[in-house]
């Protein structure tokens, strides 16, 4: 099991540049890719994205930045940048405004600046590029793994309550049934029917204990159990199949509730949704 949360970073040198390149996932129904490079990786979006596609759901948010040594510092374009001011300047003429810090603003514009480096990668460098953006989607895994690890100790101590809780529930039975007799003959009784017929009223009461039956909801919820451990345990990328378990019990568990007629199964049919609900507020976070 693995959660849709994690982190990698990684570092690498190609030429005149270190680079380092950061990822992070976050909970999504989908896979959304924010892709933030240089420049120079531009010509590779696609390649990346396609490698990012490994991580198959969640928000991913990947960041390249580089840093360059000396050699690659920026430095400024003069023709631009003279360009620029005599643009603005008759512009401020012309509206009558102060261009007092003109020449800050056009210094602060990103396309008057130029790197000396080359842009273009070599098939080594991007080689070398690729191989660290893939260990560092690896470390993203191992996170991913880390934590839904911990999920996954969660989700069991929650679904162990509700099996327990489920376990707690035939010791009333009895009690039930045997207060849904009292009742109906009371009714009989304050009505003053002074003749009963015994078999027509066993009928009766046979039909509205049956309505009254959650033999099939305490199974099929006991299934359900048995098969969100089995799910949890053995199959991967298993977010969505978990929540659609879930849903199942949360309706058997409703039914029950519904269908208890009994203070005691009633508070422990609260507890078990308790607990489903902690258990569906995590489940977001599952691949």
């Amino acid at each position: 099991m693995k959660s849709m949360t994690g982190f990698g970073k990684r570092q690498c040198s190609i030429t005149d540049r270190k680079i380092t390149i950061e990822i992070k996932t976050l909970n999504s129904k989908a896979l959304d890719l924010i892709v933030k490079v240089p420049a120079f990786l531009h010509s590779h979006e696609i390649e990346l994205r396609t490698m990012l596609n490994q991580l198959e759901r969640g928000k991913v948010e990947m960041l390249v930045t580089e840093e360059c040594d000396t050699a690659c510092s920026n430095r400024i374009n003069q023709a631009l940048v003279t360009e620029r001011y005599q643009e603005l300047t008759t512009l401020a003429d012309t509206l009558n405004c102060s261009d007092k810090h003109l020449f800050e603003t056009i210094l602060a514009m990103p396309d008057v600046w130029e790197s000396n480096s080359n842009n273009e990668l070599t098939d080594n460098d991007w080689d070398t590029l690729a191989r660290t953006i893939q260990e560092t989607i690896a470390e993203v895994d191992q996170t991913r793994t880390h934590e839904g690890g911990i999920l996954q100790q969660d989700f069991v101590k929650h679904v162990n309550l509700i099996e327990r809780l489920l376990g707690e529930i035939p010791q009333y039975e009895s009690e039930r049934i045997d207060t849904a007799k009292e009742r109906i003959r009371k009714y009989f009784a304050e009505t003053a029917i002074k003749e009963i017929d015994q078999n027509r009223f066993e009928q009766e009461l046979i039909y509205y204990l049956e309505k009254l039956d959650i033999t099939e909801e305490k199974i099929r919820l006991q299934k359900h159990i048995d098969y969100f451990r089995q799910t949890m345990e053995n199959e991967e990328g298993s977010g969505k199949k978990l929540g659609f378990i879930a849903q199942e019990m949360g309706r058997e568990i409703n039914t029950t509730g519904s269908k208890a007629n009994h203070v005691e199964i009633q508070k422990i049919v609260v507890q078990m949704k308790d607990e489903l609900e902690k258990i569906k507020e995590q489940l977001g976070n599952i691949l």
